[in-house]
């Protein structure tokens, strides 16, 4: 379960302390931020909107993505072949690979992003997409 805490931008290596010295993903989403992590989607949104029946844009709208099927975000894009093959459905987990590298998550995406390499910006982006759409 994601701990949503209401952090100020400048908490950063708190939160990275309260993670603790060996963090893995659930220690980073126990500390994420999903304030921070929708200024860190901020850079997405040239591709992909996250309002309810917004339009997709480049990419698919992801409103309510976290628990949805790879492929399911969005009934009307055309995700690539690639991204078809992974299967499954977007857990913490899987949107932390993604994020980390979509490239080496489904080789062969369209998807035109290196990743991000800290570990709490994808906890915390992986905290706000989780806050867009429905509880699961």
């Amino acid at each position: 379960m994601l701990l949503l805490a209401g952090c100020a931008r400048d908490d950063r290596e708190a939160r990275r302390r309260a993670a603790g010295a060996n963090a893995v993903l659930a220690d980073y989403l126990r500390v994420a931020d999903a304030g921070a992590g929708g200024r860190s989607f901020a850079a997405c949104a040239a591709c992909h909107t996250v309002r309810q029946q917004a339009p997709d844009a480049g990419g698919p709208n992801l409103y309510g993505v976290m628990g949805k099927t790879v492929t399911g975000a969005s009934a009307r894009f055309a995700y690539t072949a690639a991204l078809q093959s992974v299967g499954g459905v977007w857990t913490p987990a899987r949107m932390d690979r993604w994020l980390r590298s979509p490239a080496a998550f489904a080789p062969g995406t369209r998807m035109a992003f290196a990743g991000i390499a800290d570990p709490l910006e994808r906890a915390d982006v992986i905290a706000f997409l989780s806050s867009q759409g429905p509880t699961r």
